[in-house]
This record gives structure tokens, C-alpha cells and sequence, in this order.
């Protein structure tokens, strides 16, 4: 089964949005990434609903959207205006994260929930029956172009074993440094989604660089 390719438009031309959301609708992606971040969380801040409400009027792919903020709670009305497919928060911005989950489904869109790199996988044993994905940074959130973490791959196979045993439905969703050499490592320990952002905006041929990973 080929894996699902999450293009993060924080790699995309600013300056260009539309052109680069239009390639992506055009292209082989199965969902848009959309990182946002708050300068509190984590030490950058990428953009806000003003400037993701044309976004979405213009994608025709789901959009996966990732908040890398403090109290994400607050804006789950805006991430459903949006027309959000997934709505993804931190393990460690959640405190009430079971709460915060329950939120998410009733306001009608898939929850997921990520762990930053230094976070264990065993910390996600109550919740993961009541997740449809688990993202797992491949570098510490905030920049994009950053060097994978090795050690990820080990999480994504401690991940899945969890996954299994408790008898969870939950996608496994890698985020940062995902390449075609990362990618294939990632996949092959049991990764369901790879987000690529470098890899494909910084590309010369960024439709095919999604491709080339969707047929890792």
C-alpha cells in the first residue's frame, strides 16, 4: 500500500502561495500540511487564520493541519472553519489531552497528536485508542530544513508495536526531514504519512519529488 504524502506548505513560496497550492492540488498529494506555530511553543511563528482562510478556499486536497502552539484548544473553531480534515496537537501543549481529543471529534473533524522528538512513545498507552493519527517530529519543531533525528525511525517501530497491541486504529504520521532516504527508512518500520516540505518545495520539480515518495 503506498504511503500518504502530506506536502507542508511552511517549505511553500509566500510570496506564491496560491501557485504552490494549485501545483499540490494538481499533483499526486493526498492531504496539504499546514504548520502553525505561535513564537511561544515554538521559537517561530509561520501564519495565521487570516492568511489560511484563502488557502483553504483554494485547496481541494484535506488539510492536515498541525498546531505547534500553547492552549491549541482555543482555536478548534477556527481550525473547523478552515474545513480541516485532522486537526493534530501536542502531547506536551495538552495537559486535559483526552479533553482536548473529545473537542476535536465532536466538532467533526479526525484527531491526531504528536510528540516532539524527546517525548516516549510508552506516554501515549491511555490515548492512543482514541486517536486516528500519531505525528512523531523528526526534529525538534520550529524550522523547517533541519537535519532528521535518527532515532525516529526506532520510535515510529515502538509506535506501531504500541498501535498493535492495544488494538488501535491510529496512522503513524512523520514530520520533518523527511526525504526519499528518510522516507524509505521511515516506511519500512511502519510510518503511514510522511510530510515532506524541503524535499518537495525546494525541489526543481517539486510534483515529481511527491512522486518519487509516494512510490517509496
Amino acid at each position: 500500500m503506498k504511503p500518504i504524502i502530506s506536502p507542508s506548505i511552511l517549505a511553500a513560496d509566500f510570496g506564491n502561495l496560491a501557485r504552490d497550492i494549485e501545483m499540490l492540488n494538481r499533483s499526486e498529494a493526498d492531504w496539504i500540511h499546514i504548520d502553525i506555530m505561535d513564537g511561544v511553543f515554538v521559537p517561530n511563528i509561520s501564519f495565521g487564520f487570516p492568511v489560511l482562510k484563502p488557502v483553504a478556499r483554494i485547496a481541494r486536497k484535506p488539510l492536515d493541519v498541525h498546531l505547534m502552539i500553547v492552549q491549541p484548544e482555543k482555536f478548534i473553531p477556527e481550525v473547523k472553519a478552515l474545513g480541516a480534515y485532522i486537526m493534530n496537537v501536542h502531547y506536551e501543549a495538552c495537559p486535559h489531552l483526552h479533553r482536548v481529543v473529545q473537542q476535536i471529534r465532536e466538532a467533526g473533524m479526525l484527531p491526531a497528536v504528536t510528540l516532539n522528538p524527546a517525548t516516549p512513545v510508552a506516554l501515549l498507552r491511555d490515548i492512543i485508542r482514541e486517536v486516528h493519527m500519531v505525528l512523531l517530529m523528526g526534529v525538534n519543531p520550529g524550522f523547517g530544513g533541519q537535519k532528521f533525528i535518527g532515532h525516529t525511525v526506532e520510535k515510529v517501530r515502538e509506535l506501531k508495536a504500541l498501535i498493535q497491541e492495544t488494538g488501535s486504529q491510529a496512522l503513524i504520521e512523520i514530520d520533518g526531514g523527511v526525504n526519499t532516504e528518510t522516507g524509505a527508512r521511515l516506511l519500512e518500520a511502519g510510518a503511514d504519512v510522511l510530510v515532506a516540505g524541503s524535499a518537495v518545495f525546494s525541489s526543481p520539480h517539486p510534483e515529481q519529488a511527491i512522486v518519487s515518495l509516494k512510490n517509496l
